[in-house]
This record gives structure tokens, C-alpha cells and sequence, in this order.
């Protein structure tokens, strides 16, 4: 396996764990207020830094108030917008540097391939805090272990 093909699993078991999380939140009703706060930045996070990629404004805030809907309407478009990304990748761009201005004013430059494996990471950061507070909340959090998706067959 190449490290496109590696890339386009990752971002296939983002979109998958961000989907089943979504679901739970769904699920719980009217979920506690940390959870969704998270979900947005979740989503946010990825056009941001699929903005800095394509050197483009995000479309929202960095943590924006999203409603359950709006969260799902943004995943199908960013599910979009990550395989255009990904699958129009020339073999050498993962080693381009990108720079670009943090949210603290900082300026800094990382690599695509590092930037593309922080999105997946920083996701499933915040998909751990989302089920670390439904549990307390009395609700179900969203299995999505890598591995899970990987034997379930959730992701190939």
C-alpha cells in the first residue's frame, strides 16, 4: 500500500468515525452543548485546514455554533471536497510545504502529508471528548476505533 492509498483510508475512517459520532450525538436526543461545541470544531477544523491547503477562506469559524443538521450538512460536503483534494494530489505534493498563519497570528509551514495526518488525528482527538462526555450524560458514545472500522469492514 502507497502513501496515497494510505491517505485515502485515513480520510475514508475520518469521514466514517466523524459520521458515526454524529450519529450518537443524533441519538441522544438534545446532546450536552460540549459535545456539539466539539463536532462543529471537528468539521471547522477540516475547512480550515483544507482551506490552508488550497490557499482559500474557511467558510466558517474556527469554533463555530453548528446545529445537529448543519453538522451533517457539512460532512457530506467536506467528504466532497477531501476526495477532489486528495485524488487530484500530484505524487510529489506531499512533501510541498504550506504555510500559513495559525489562529494565534503565528506564522509556520508543515509539509501536506504532515497536514493531512494532524486532520485525522486532531479529529479523532476531539471524537475521544465527545464520548468522554456522552458517557456521564447517560448516553451511548459512537464506536470508532480504527481497528473496529478496519474488521467491521466499515472502511477497506
Amino acid at each position: 500500500m502507497d502513501t496515497f492509498q494510505r491517505l485515502y483510508r485515513l480520510f475514508a475512517y475520518d469521514t466514517w468515525a466523524n459520521r458515526e459520532t454524529l450519529a450518537s450525538l443524533n441519538r441522544a436526543g438534545t446532546p450536552p452543548v460540549r459535545s456539539l461545541r466539539w463536532m462543529g470544531h471537528i468539521i471547522a477544523a477540516e475547512w480550515l485546514w483544507l482551506g490552508r491547503l488550497k490557499q482559500e477562506r474557511s467558510p466558517i469559524a474556527v469554533w463555530p455554533d453548528l446545529a445537529l443538521a448543519d453538522c451533517d450538512t457539512h460532512l457530506t460536503d467536506l467528504q466532497r471536497h477531501w476526495q477532489d483534494y486528495l485524488h487530484g494530489l500530484a505524487p510529489d505534493a506531499l512533501a510541498q510545504r504550506i504555510a500559513y498563519t495559525n489562529t494565534q497570528g503565528e506564522s509556520w509551514a508543515n509539509t501536506v502529508e504532515d497536514i493531512l495526518l494532524h486532520i485525522v488525528m486532531h479529529s479523532t482527538y476531539h471524537r475521544g471528548q465527545i464520548a468522554a462526555d456522552l458517557r456521564p450524560a447517560g448516553q451511548t458514545p459512537a464506536y470508532t476505533d480504527f481497528i473496529h472500522a478496519i474488521r467491521r469492514g466499515f472502511v477497506e
